[in-house]
């Protein structure tokens, strides 16, 4: 699922939208209207509208934060083809602020789900996610972001930091 979302940093229904979709887990690309005038063409372009927010979920435009309309939108797409890692994500740099360490790129994981592909795959609590299919990652978004795109059932090498050491795992989801 693809999701992009056309914002202001002064819209209130921007913020409010880009929380509805971190709370669902649902990642997305923003693009700061504002500030990058070929993004605000695009916008106009796809929506025929000047304000924001404007979403895009799968090619289907949403213009303003249209909660129900989002939600059937992502109810569609969502289904089984999003494949889930099965473990809790944080930013490891945000972990590593609040532990007194020196922040640090990378996914951190929490709680792993019993029998899920993360357990599997040998991950564990505290593990830092710092490469996932040959692709660096900053932050629990990139993690996400990149495990969304992928098909159910392939191989996924990801690169870990666990008690200061590099190891590769092999993810399935």
């Amino acid at each position: 699922m693809q999701v992009t979302i056309y914002t202001t940093p002064t819209c209130g229904f921007c913020h409010q939208a880009k929380a509805y979709l971190r709370q669902k887990g649902i990642p997305f690309v923003e693009k700061d209207v504002s500030a990058d005038p070929a993004a605000a063409a695009e916008m106009i372009r796809l929506s025929g509208q000047q304000g924001v927010p404007v979403i895009v979920v799968d090619g289907e435009v949403v213009v303003g934060f249209n909660v129900p309309r989002l939600e059937a939108l992502l109810a569609k797409t969502q289904g089984a083809s999003r494949p889930r890692l099965g473990a809790a994500v944080a930013d490891a740099a945000s972990i590593a602020r609040k532990q007194g360490r020196p922040p640090l790129a990378g996914a951190y994981v929490g709680r792993v789900h019993p029998g899920s592909p993360a357990e599997r795959a040998g991950l564990r609590p505290h593990d830092i996610v710092v490469e996932c299919n040959g692709w660096p990652i900053r932050d629990a978004d990139d993690l996400i972001r990149t495990l969304s795109g992928l098909p159910p059932g392939r191989p996924v090498p990801l690169v870990v930091l666990r008690d200061g050491e590099r190891l590769r795992l092999q993810l399935v989801l």
